[in-house]
């Protein structure tokens, strides 16, 4: 909700401020916020916090005769900051004729003569039809957090995509297009050599900040507040979040560790349609944090952006070492920690990543995509639900695959979709070849059957397969060659692995090689990669953790 607009009453005389405050307050506090002021500087510092804050002025009733600053020249320099404001001189009778002059020459509203009493015939009337007029005309401000950058530059594109996987309301401000942006970077004192700049709610900026900045000052939670956990849980996708949501119901100490935003992969899904129980689809980040706020509420405990590092185990505990340093002791882990998607090895994809380039959706770069031709690059179902999004925006949108067609790869009512969507064409048996730009993507390089075709385009998105995101555990748990973790039976039957399980038990259907240490999800080696068989897995660890826990 918008914050109640401003008025703003100024007057050096300290018992004429009370009394006009106080009679403001009385009829309009109701919807409007009253502040007051009892110098001209005094005032202009208040109007320029408003202005970094994004707050909307609506009247500002300035007494004529102040020192070092009169109220004429107070409401001049009020109309360059807020030009909607209305603006009333206070005046004393022997001042009317300059009151006068003023409403000519520096167009002021009106004028009110001092005393106003009583307030109900010579001060609200008055006053009530200016605010009308200012209501029917007011764009409300936007309130929340706004990002300065550029378009092309990556940290920029980074901080939109960390916000926007925490659903967090932000307004972008590219710093070329919108005369706002330079504005409000002089405002909070700033130059273009800071950029990006994350402008708070508070008026508080941060220049070119790390995303554990960012998440401490929207309120996360950076450090563990417990000493001992019963279980932690690496990665916040659907298996993660499942993992967590079950975990804290039945009553365990749960951590989730999360390194960006929740719901990994699927998060960044523009659209899932074939979730059970949501027969009209919702978004990989709706999905999310339905789930996050569920385990929330069910006493689960959060940590992100943090990363672990390190997994090491000491006297049958846990040890989680986090990427600043901090540790964490667990009795059981549960690794989630999900797929990441393989990079496309082009000439100048590097220059370009982050810049036109874009691995996944991307979804808040498709408004930039306005009337623009975009690339696809993959066949599966992140890649046509992708299509299905961008092609709201772009002119056309291109999807490259290697093979005959989707069947292969793509779910029936995808490409069911995608056929009935006249603005998208497959182009069979292309790849890329490279891409170019200077300091943004501006070409696309395919290859069809041999030969080499350049095309402009606005984006191209990358869907070319995952890897799992496991290397930094893979020296203490078995994983295939692949990198995916190996659980369960696969440990035991392969005579391979036979040797690495010490225990007369057979270890748990998702347990790894060392007991109390589980996988699920989209990086454990023979899992389907489906939302719903990772909501399934990250909810059968906790069934395996609880036997674990009761030996």
């Amino acid at each position: 909700m918008e914050k109640k607009p401003v008025i703003l009453a100024v007057d050096d005389d300290l018992q004429v401020l009370a009394a006009i405050d106080r009679d403001l307050r009385q009829e309009f506090r109701r919807d409007y916020r009253v502040l007051r002021a009892n110098s001209g500087a005094e005032a202009l510092a208040t109007l320029r916090e408003l202005q970094v804050r994004n707050e909307s002025l609506a009247l500002v009733v300035a007494d004529q005769r102040m020192p070092e600053m009169e109220g004429v020249e107070l409401l001049e320099q009020v109309r360059a900051l807020f030009p909607q404001a209305r603006r009333v001189l206070l005046t004393a009778y022997a001042d009317t004729e300059a009151a006068i002059r003023a409403i000519n020459h520096a167009r002021l509203d009106y004028y009110l003569m001092k005393p106003w009493d009583p307030p109900q015939q010579l001060l609200y009337p008055t006053l009530h039809d200016l605010l009308s007029a200012w209501q029917a005309t007011h764009q409300p401000r936007f309130q929340g957090i706004r990002l300065i950058g550029f378009q092309w530059s990556p940290l920029s594109h980074a901080l939109k995509d960390f916000l926007a996987g925490y659903m967090v309301a932000f307004q972008w401000l590219d710093f070329e297009a919108q005369p706002e942006a330079a504005a409000l970077l002089a405002r909070v004192g700033l130059t273009t050599a800071d950029l990006p700049v994350v402008v708070f709610e508070d008026g508080t900026a941060l220049a070119r900040p790390e995303r554990a900045a960012v998440a401490e000052k929207m309120g996360l939670a950076i450090a563990a507040t417990q000493e001992l956990y019963d279980v932690v849980v690496i990665g916040a996708g659907p298996s993660g979040l499942a993992a967590a949501v079950y975990g804290a119901s039945e009553g365990l100490k749960t951590l989730i560790i999360e390194r960006e935003s929740p719901g990994g992969q699927a998060g960044t899904s523009s659209r899932i349609e074939n979730y059970l129980g949501f027969p009209t689809g919702l978004s990989g980040t709706e999905l999310a944090h339905r789930a996050w706020a569920q385990a929330v509420r069910l006493g689960a405990e959060f940590l992100a952006p943090q990363e672990v590092t390190n997994l090491c185990v000491k006297d049958g505990y846990k040890v989680l070492t986090l990427s600043n340093g901090n540790e964490v002791r667990t009795r059981a882990v549960v690794l989630t920690t999900g797929v990441s998607y393989r990079t496309l090895e082009v000439p100048g994809i590097d220059q370009l990543t982050g810049a036109g380039v874009y691995y996944g959706a991307a979804r808040t770069e498709a408004r930039s995509c306005q009337e623009q031709d975009v690339y696809i690059v993959g066949g599966g179902n992140s890649a046509g639900q992708a299509a299905m999004y961008l092609a709201t925006y772009a002119r056309r949108v291109y999807i490259l695959i290697r093979g005959e067609s989707l069947a292969a790869s793509m779910s029936a009512y995808l490409i069911e979709q995608i056929g009935r969507t006249p603005n998208i064409e497959i182009l069979p048996h292309t790849q890329v070849a490279a891409v170019r730009g200077q300091d943004h993507l501006e070409t696309v390089v395919i290859s069809r059957n041999g030969e080499e075709e350049a095309r402009p385009a606005r984006a191209l998105f990358v869907f070319i397969g995952a890897r799992p995101s496991t290397e930094w555990v893979c020296e203490q748990v078995i994983c295939d060659g692949r990198g995916y973790v190996l659980t369960g039976r696969d440990l035991v039957q392969d005579p391979r692995y036979a040797s690495s399980w010490k225990r007369q038990r057979e270890p748990y259907a998702l347990e790894t090689c060392i007991p109390g240490i589980f996988a699920a999800g989209d990086s454990r080696a023979g899992a389907m990669a489906r939302v719903a068989s990772a909501v399934g897995e990250g909810s059968m660890a906790i069934k395996f953790v609880h036997q674990y826990l009761d030996e």
